[in-house]
């Protein structure tokens, strides 16, 4: 089992709520990574700008191409279009999404970065966490 962590818009996760959160997706750049997504894997949804996690979810299926705007990026002509079905753990209510700042220095992830820039550590759109980390998250959500 591997621990996802998908970084993208307090925006997007939004639009993924109003789904239903039934899909997450991995910019076209990341093909080997959704190919290694498998179901019973989870996925943490980090939140850039507001530098919060806004929920966890577990992967339900494999993954899938498919070019259908869902969710927006920065990137013109990006579409996440490597997408898996997920069923939703915890979201955070909108607006209340669990912020990382206190919560950084228990992580042993962001400690490859200089504590003062831990937001470098999150930076990208797919990153793996280990068990221990995964752990810290959910018991705070």
């Amino acid at each position: 089992m591997t621990n996802w962590l998908l970084v993208s818009s307090a925006d997007n996760f939004e639009t993924s709520r109003a789904r239903g959160f039934d899909l997450a997706g991995m910019k076209s750049r990341h093909r080997k990574k959704a190919e290694r997504v498998a179901p019973g894997d989870r996925v943490l949804f980090y939140l850039t700008v507001v530098k919060s996690i806004g929920g966890v979810a577990e992967v339900t299926g494999t993954y899938f191409e498919d070019s259908t705007l869902i969710w927006e990026s920065n990137r013109p002509g990006e579409v996440y279009p490597f997408r898996f079905p997920i069923q939703i753990i915890k979201a955070r209510p909108p607006g209340e999404y669990l912020a990382l700042d206190d919560l950084v220095p228990t992580l042993e992830y962001p400690k490859r970065w200089p504590a003062k820039n831990w937001t470098l550590a999150f930076q990208g759109n797919v990153h793996v966490f280990n068990d221990d980390d995964y752990d810290k998250i959910v018991e705070e959500l």
